[in-house]
């Protein structure tokens, strides 16, 4: 047992059971604590005890100036799978092998290198179970953080256990993923005596009792304070700083040993994330002014700082880096960056970063280069250490426009993955720079893209309305259309009023001039979410001229079916989104995914696919919170709770809504509201709540209720009818039904369509509702299985009262049978009553 491990027999034990529990469902524990409290010794006892259960192990060590360096992290990991590479589908090796620059290729997102990651373990795991140790998590790449937080949430049910150290204070995809902590405390006293006789040799009582008040029952800082406090002059009057900060002088002090040669050395390995000896070694020589030979080393591995095997260098602790880097001067430190960047000709990404920390103040020179090299980083799916580098690359920058434009490239990549608070940096960074006028523009639009939900802000739409103009005279048109999709989806989430939608409809039809721009996705779905009423007839023309086999690009897919969505065309949404769902998958683009998912689920019980769409709510809402996109997992929600109410599951539906309910009603998002309502009415209706229930959907009829949405009440017109009709409430609901059939003369939306056809059939008399059941059954119901059947059940119920009960039960066995298909068991029940009552059965 290793030193760590004095008075870590709970610990020890609790790693035992987890990982004895691998076996057809994964696990996975985060260790926390502050820096030197024994984590890294807990993994190594980890690590013995996998190999004794026949684990095959993998390993990853985090080192704080790797952080700029993508993939490299997931690379130590799966270094050792990937001879079995070969297994992987195409698509997905091309994602790996680009990632980790082993070839060329389009950039790999993210996600798709996840995924990618998971096959590749899931092969090695069905012959052998994996134990991935990762030490310092906080300190591998972003990417490698994102795509170990991605595995640890599917690693079940995977036989994989997964392990990673993580250092107090550093938050992190990892460290807030939800995932099982142990949080790693000091040692008590007893043990903290046992280290400082056995191991660390002190053996005066009053030098053992200050190192471990200083300690704090640290197992590193009680291994190495006795290397700078016992015999000193006046121990006494050593600074009582934080333990993070006395552990770094700790180590920092050591280096005095040395001499300049090794200090040299040392400097280099601490400022190149590369543990290559002779890279190390030539980088010396240039910072040395002279040559140097491994004999620089040898005096760094004697007192323990270094370990030199088989060609690498490896720093005894992540903290030694620290505590070099703390005991040298700001200009050493440029110094060694620039030494290290002087010999990676072969390598100018790692060059650019390494001059790019070589320096204070402008280089234009430089800030090109590191410019160039985002680019590469982009290429290579690293987007966040592009970002770092555009933002290096911005601080050198002399010109204040270029800066700014630099920092708003940056700032495009931060939305890519979702980071909003980074974003806002950015920008507001930008922001303080000359920018030019497209510039300002694209400014506007990063404000405006996190806040899609902000309600009632016709102010705003005019605004962005405005910037879109000024984009499209400055021959800008895509940021134009850009910034139109956002200000349309505002008028879609929350009612900004008919001034600020008709600017937007009216701006996105000035620009349609240019060649190809009424049938561009966006300006489509601008049309769409903004007017869905008064332009619903133009986008329908427009979606019918679009067809989704001829279209490679799956956000284009996701948009034309968003505006099919909005205009209540889910069959057409469909044929979009069924192709765009597949492409995404492909591509592993999942915080898009999320978004045609929770797209999917609403257009799928509309057609009656409600197990297709009770799958796409679970992951989309699974994959909006793991995205970072708030809106949109509460869309998912709301598409849970109808599900649920669809299904007659009246207690969660209603437990669903009431959530959806709670954080719509802060930003006033009336979509998600009228959704809300719905799904209440539909379970109230299900469970034979009638008046309660047409309260609650007549809600969203009214123009003055914060339920109310232009497009939304659509698909509550049938639910609206059938509890009207159980609550004897016909007059009330009719009146609704005139004012849309008004809506309908102008507003061809086949699901409007459907939906009164039914509802005036229902609410009828018996004696005169003959016409208008011939007018319902009568339409083409093929894409709209559970509205046919639904028909199919209103009027044998009506048949069934006019005593015609042959005819009656042609309409109502198909009904039960498809209703019992789709899974809506309150609708299925009643067809049954009603055959019994025909006088037949199934």
């Amino acid at each position: 047992m290793t030193s760590a491990l004095f008075g870590r027999d709970a610990e020890v034990r609790a790693l035992m059971e987890m990982i004895g529990e691998v076996s057809e469902e994964g696990q996975c524990l985060v260790l926390t604590g502050d820096p030197g409290i024994g984590k890294t010794a807990l993994l190594r006892a980890a690590r013995e005890v996998a190999r004794g259960a026949g684990f095959r192990l993998l390993a990853a060590a985090g080192v704080q100036s790797e952080a700029e360096l993508p993939f490299a992290g997931l690379h130590q990991v799966l270094r050792p799978l990937l001879r079995s590479m070969a297994g992987l589908p195409d698509q997905r090796r091309q994602a790996l092998l680009t990632a980790f620059g082993l070839a060329a290729g389009e950039r790999p997102d993210i996600f798709a290198v996840a995924l990618a990651a998971v096959d590749l373990l899931e092969a090695a795991a069905n012959e052998q179970p994996i134990a991935i140790l990762a030490d310092d998590v906080q300190w591998l790449d972003a990417q490698s953080q994102d795509v170990l937080t991605f595995v640890a949430h599917r690693r079940s049910p995977l036989r994989i256990a997964i392990i990673g150290t993580v250092r107090t204070g550093y938050p992190g995809p990892f460290a807030s993923a939800g995932l099982p902590e142990m949080a790693v405390r000091g040692v008590d006293g007893d043990a903290a005596e046992e280290i400082l006789r056995s191991l660390a040799g002190v053996a005066g009582v009053a030098d053992r009792r200050r190192i471990r008040d200083q300690a704090q029952g640290n197992p590193l800082a009680l291994l190495e304070l006795p290397e700078t406090l016992t015999g000193a002059a006046h121990p006494e009057a050593q600074d009582w700083q934080p333990l993070t900060a006395r552990l770094e002088r700790a180590f920092g002090g050591r280096v005095a040993e040395l001499d300049q040669a090794a200090r040299d050395a040392l400097l280099i390995a601490a400022v190149d994330p590369v543990d290559d000896a002779a890279e190390i070694l030539s980088a010396t020589a240039v910072l040395h002014g002279a040559p140097v030979t491994a004999d620089a080393l040898r005096r760094a591995e004697e007192v323990g700082l270094v370990q030199v095997e088989h060609g690498r260098l490896v720093l005894r602790h992540p903290l030694m880096r620290s505590g070099v880097l703390q005991a040298e001067t700001l200009e050493r430190r440029h110094a060694a960056n620039a030494a290290v960047a002087a010999v990676l000709d072969a390598d100018p990404y790692r060059r650019a970063w390494h001059r790019g920390q070589s320096i204070v103040g402008p280089d234009e020179e430089i800030a090109d280069e590191l410019e160039t090299s985002a680019a590469t980083a982009v290429g290579r799916g690293a987007v966040m250490s592009a970002i770092g580098m555009l933002h290096r690359s911005a601080q050198l920058t002399g010109d204040s426009a270029q800066r700014g434009h630099r920092l708003l490239v940056a700032a495009e990549h931060a939305f890519s993955l979702g980071r909003q608070e980074q974003v806002g940096l950015l920008v507001t960074a930008a922001e303080r720079c000359d920018l030019s006028e497209l510039d300002w523009a694209r400014a506007q639009w990063l404000r405006e893209i996190f806040h899609d939900g902000v309600p009632g802000d016709a102010a705003r739409v005019h605004q962005l309305c405005d910037v879109a103009r000024q984009s499209s005279g400055a021959g800008d048109r895509d940021l134009a259309l850009n910034l139109l999709l956002g200000a349309a989806l505002r008028c879609w989430w929350a009612d900004t009023g008919p001034a600020a939608r008709d600017d937007v409809v009216a701006t996105a039809k000035a620009l349609a001039g240019g060649a190809g721009t009424t049938h561009d996705h966006r300006y489509v779905a601008t049309l769409a979410l903004a007017g869905p009423v008064v332009e619903c007839g133009t986008v329908v023309e427009l979606l019918s001229e679009v067809r989704p086999a001829d279209i490679a690009d799956a956000d284009a897919l996701r948009v034309f079916g968003i505006a099919a969505t909005a205009i209540g065309d889910p069959v057409s949404s469909l044929a979009f989104l069924g192709r765009a769902e597949a492409l995404l998958r492909s591509q592993g683009r999942l915080a898009l995914l999320s978004q045609v998912l929770s797209l999917c689920v609403v257009n799928r019980l509309e057609t009656g696919d409600w197990d297709g769409a009770q799958a796409a709510a679970g992951e989309g809402e699974l994959l909006a919170k793991e995205t970072g996109q708030p809106i949109w997992r509460i869309g998912a929600l709301a598409c849970d709770a109808l599900s649920s109410a669809f299904r007659g599951d009246t207690d969660q539906a209603l437990s669903y809504a009431a959530e959806v309910e709670a954080a719509a009603s802060r930003q006033r998002l009336n979509h998600l509201l009228s959704m809300a309502q719905l799904a209440k009415g539909a379970a109230l209706s299900a469970a034979g709540r009638h008046d309660q229930a047409y309260r609650e959907l007549a809600r969203a009829f009214r123009t003055d209720d914060p339920s109310f949405h232009q497009r939304e009440r659509f698909g509550a017109v049938m639910f609206l009818a059938e509890a009207a009709v159980e609550a004897g409430r016909q007059a009330h609901a009719n009146a609704f039904v005139a004012e849309l059939s008004q809506v309908a003369t102008k507003t061809p939306s086949p699901l409007l369509i459907v939906h009164l056809r039914y509802a005036r059939a229902v609410l009828a008399d018996d004696a005169t509702a003959g016409p208008l059941y011939a007018d319902l059954m009568n339409q083409d119901f093929a894409g709209w299985p559970w509205a046919e059947a639904c028909a199919n059940l209103a009027y044998g119920g009506w048949l069934r009262r006019l005593g015609r009960r042959t005819e009656a039960m042609a309409a109502l066995r198909p009904a039960a049978a498809e209703l019992d298909r789709i899974g809506a068991a309150p609708w299925a029940d009643r067809a049954r009553a009603e055959l019994g009552a025909a006088g037949g059965g199934l």
